[in-house]
């Protein structure tokens, strides 16, 4: 009878190793993991945790310092886009993220690196939080070359994406900025 449980327990802990296996794919190019500590993260498709059923694109802190970010990234020409304004949105979910987590955006032009850049720290995910609905708009200038887009995950935790859309809209949807630095009022001596 002891055999019997034994035989019966190693079958479930196998079925449920598939399963978790199963459950977590590669992330698919041109999707690649950035940020000043990239190594730190890993990333991938969750068929679990998504809202869509389709798999959410995941990046996930692993290990190392958690004191810097990483990033899920996806860069594409902005020849299609150029003179436009274009919107990135995405359903985002969050557990245990030490810092602070956000959609991002950043267009590069010809004559100027950050031609257009939004990161979401002024309206940062902490913690752990459910789906909810992020954009991030930009204009593309006349002489854009790139942009780049994805999620940020700062520190610990993890962050989930999913229901992705990059599309073009009209001038009445407001571009994100990124709050002024405050500069101190009197020199410090």
């Amino acid at each position: 009878m002891k055999t019997l449980h034994v035989i019966a327990a190693a079958a479930a802990a196998t079925s449920l190793w598939v399963v978790a296996a199963e459950s977590v794919g590669k992330l698919p190019p041109p999707w690649f993991i950035s940020g000043d500590h990239a190594t730190s993260y890993q990333a991938g498709i969750d068929n679990v945790e998504t809202i869509s059923g389709k798999g959410a694109k995941f990046l996930r802190y692993a290990q190392g310092e958690d004191k810097g970010f990483g990033s899920l990234v996806q860069v594409i020409s902005a020849q299609r886009y150029l003179g436009q304004r274009v919107r990135f949105r995405a359903m985002i979910k969050t557990r245990d993220v030490s810092n602070w987590a956000g959609l991002w955006m950043q267009v590069q032009a010809q004559q100027r690196q950050n031609a257009a850049f939004y990161n979401s720290s002024d309206q940062p995910i902490k913690g752990t939080a459910a789906w909810q609905a992020r954009s991030v708009t930009l204009d593309v200038p006349e002489d854009g070359t790139t942009i780049s887009f994805g999620v940020i995950n700062a520190g610990s935790g993890q962050v989930w994406i999913d229901q992705l859309s990059f599309e073009v809209v009209g001038k009445i949807v407001p571009v994100d900025v990124m709050p002024a630095a405050r500069l101190p009022e009197k020199p410090v001596l």
